[in-house]
């Protein structure tokens, strides 16, 4: 292994010579790059930065012999011609500085600002204070448009126009560049003394032009995983540098004779565009799993055996392309057995991401799919007392086996389930159990308890909000000031019916024994029981009589419906109930 001084090294350049560098287009920025916020304020202040020798933060290069797809240009500047290049300097961190640098001293064009000219002005006439001033750099950096008075037409600029007609103001370009020049009309106008400050700033000007040095950190013979990685950590604000967008960039290929264009975005934004669902808008990083599975089971030699970003990284172009037609079918019979099937309307009812690259798997080229094998899997191992499918080597094994259409051979002979963490399910977790149970309760297809004929959980209700309104049956208010003698959590989940928001806010925080009786009409103990509710509750309801456990009983009642159901779905498989709070009570009698 290269040593640590070798692989991750600081290092820093002039301001000169980094910009000539970038001119002689000896550095590439990835497309995977944001676009640049560019602002006259942020250059100023960049600028005011260096002018006090002030840290600017390092810039993150990676050098490497990958060759990504490359934004050509910079600020309106040419900066690389790779056609010729076996190793590259690509620009990881640090393409906001880079461009107010560039633009800074050497004009060019700000995407989104029709006609400004960046290049920047030095006021030389502003004293420099030992205390700073926050707005002193508003002031001493200026663009053109702040100086330029349109021949007396913007009075506020004629003072400044004065200055740059006497040599006061005068282009950091022009310091960079023509010193001798730029001093010399300083001296035949009224600055004739060396020591005049006037001149004395010039010179500190070009002191910092030649002497600031700007840190670099060069990463080299690291893999793109690990690159990521350092990325988000010296990153820390805005977003991570995603292993999909290097894949991205790595597998674009422009047209020519041999190949049309690829870009894998593209393809997937397009693909979205096509698809109906809410299903599409998972994730750019699972397209990329589940292709990757697609390419490392069905292609030979592929020299990929995970789906970690060790192996995403060696996807080639032409592996996509091969897949590309029937992984979008397969996608397709993925969304639509959580949709239709299962009657899960969006991803965030999925309790494990990997179901995407599991049945991927098993529905690509699959003529003859077993839908109810596929049901027993998804409510075996979301609901299994261990994560049984909790890393992507678990997943492979899983998937593989489950190709060959056997329960047994995927290891679910025996499913177990523990009450006490059915009980403990919170409601504010996003956990696997957690998810599980709702989807569970989302897979009844519950109705509403006001208007019995319609579904809660229809498409446009998915549509209107990004979560499911969820309803606590005994209400939160209501436990809080009638506890009673009940010792459950009143956020279990084992407490929570889909309703609409409109009978929810009906409901409030009453008893639920007073609002259940607005609803006990045509058939209203089916509609609870398409919610896992017990007809206990209703008979309460109806006798006018809570009990002081009603919510532990409630509870209790819930969990066994959801273990009622269970068993239901996973009908032929060995099914074990534990509960470790039987255990805990033993234990302290």
């Amino acid at each position: 292994m290269t040593g640590y001084s070798e692989r991750i090294k600081p290092t820093d350049f002039s301001i000169r010579s980094y910009l000539e560098d970038l001119t002689h287009q000896r550095y590439q920025i990835p497309t995977f790059q944001r676009d640049v916020v560019w602002t006259p304020d942020s250059v100023k202040k960049l600028w005011d930065s260096i002018y006090r020798f002030y840290p600017i933060g390092s810039i993150l290069i990676w050098k490497t012999d990958l060759k990504l797809h490359n934004h050509r240009s910079i600020g309106g500047h040419l900066i690389t011609d790779d056609s010729k290049l076996s190793d590259f300097n690509y620009i990881l961190d640090g393409q906001q500085r880079t461009t107010s640098l560039l633009t800074s001293l050497y004009g060019g064009h700000i995407e989104g600002r029709e006609g400004f000219d960046p290049l920047l002005y030095i006021d030389l006439s502003i004293e420099d204070t030992e205390d700073i001033d926050e707005n002193s750099y508003k002031q001493r950096f200026l663009f053109w448009n702040e100086i330029d008075d349109r021949s007396g037409q913007v009075k506020q600029n004629t003072p400044r126009m004065g200055k740059f007609q006497q040599g006061i103001i005068v282009k950091l370009q022009d310091i960079m560049l023509k010193f001798g020049e730029t001093e010399r009309f300083l001296h035949e106008n009224g600055h004739s003394d060396f020591e005049d400050p006037i001149r004395q700033r010039l010179r500190s000007i070009l002191d910092v032009l030649n002497n600031y040095r700007i840190s670099f950190i060069e990463l080299r013979g690291i893999e793109v995983s690990e690159v990521c990685q350092i990325f988000e950590r010296i990153n820390q604000e805005g977003k991570p540098l995603d292993i999909f967008d290097i894949v991205v960039a790595k597998t674009f290929r422009v047209a020519n004779n041999e190949n049309k264009a690829f870009y894998l975005r593209e393809l997937i934004d397009n693909f979205r565009l096509e698809t109906k669902g809410f299903f599409t808008d998972i994730p750019d990083i699972w397209y990329l799993e589940m292709l990757t599975i697609l390419i490392m089971r069905n292609l030979k030699d592929t020299n990929i055996f995970n789906i970690t970003p060790i192996y995403l990284n060696r996807i080639k172009t032409e592996q996509i392309e091969s897949v590309w037609t029937n992984a979008t079918k397969a996608f397709n019979h993925v969304f639509d057995l959580f949709e239709n099937h299962l009657h899960l309307k969006g991803p965030r009812l999925i309790p494990n991401r990997y179901f995407f690259q599991a049945f991927a798997s098993y529905f690509y080229l699959n003529k003859t799919p077993d839908y109810e094998l596929l049901k027993k899997f998804f409510w075996f191992v979301s609901f299994h007392n261990d994560d049984i499918m909790n890393s992507s080597t678990s997943l492979l094994k899983l998937s593989e086996q489950l190709s060959k259409n056997e329960l047994k051979g995927l290891g679910l002979d025996r499913f177990l389930i523990n009450k006490e963490r059915l009980r403990q399910a919170s409601y504010n977790s996003k956990g696997r159990l957690s998810t599980a149970i709702l989807a569970l309760l989302a897979n009844q297809e519950p109705r509403d308890w006001a208007q019995i004929d319609k579904l809660v959980l229809a498409d446009v209700y998915y549509q209107l909000s990004d979560k499911p309104n969820l309803h606590h049956v005994f209400p939160v208010d209501f436990i809080a000031t009638h506890p009673g003698k009940n010792h459950v959590d009143v956020n279990s989940l084992m407490n929570i019916a889909y309703i609409p928001q409109i009978t929810n806010l009906q409901i409030s925080n009453k008893n639920p024994i007073d609002y259940l009786r607005d609803y006990d009409h045509d058939n209203f103990d089916q509609v609870l029981a398409g919610h896992l509710i017990s007809p206990k509750l209703l008979e309460w309801s109806r006798e006018a009589m809570l009990p002081d456990t009603g919510l532990d009983e409630f509870i209790e009642l819930r969990v066994n419906s959801v273990i009622n159901k269970l068993q239901e779905k996973l009908a032929g498989i060995p099914f074990e109930v534990i509960d470790t709070k039987s255990n805990e009570n033993d234990e302290t009698e």
